[in-house]
């Protein structure tokens, strides 16, 4: 599926309000930008999320971030 094809009219029909299509936009840019940020250290790391590797630099957790976008201010 083409991602054009993803927020076609039927699917932006259950969104009633402004708010409604924001809160989703808000989420959306949310696991959008984890889900970067996560390519990211893979690719800084040399291996995926749960690979067994033998690197010193390791994934050890994460923290909480927070990140101004257009939608304000979100938590990570």
């Amino acid at each position: 599926m083409k991602k054009e094809e993803l927020f076609n009219d039927s699917f932006l029909k259950q969104f009633k309000t402004g708010d409604e299509l924001t809160g989703f936009l808000k989420q959306l840019q949310k696991r959008g930008i984890k889900k970067m940020l996560e390519g990211e250290l893979d690719g800084y790391l040399g291996y995926s999320k749960h690979e067994q590797t033998t690197a010193s630099n390791a994934r050890n957790g994460f923290t909480q971030k927070k990140v101004r976008t257009s939608f304000g201010e979100l938590q990570i």
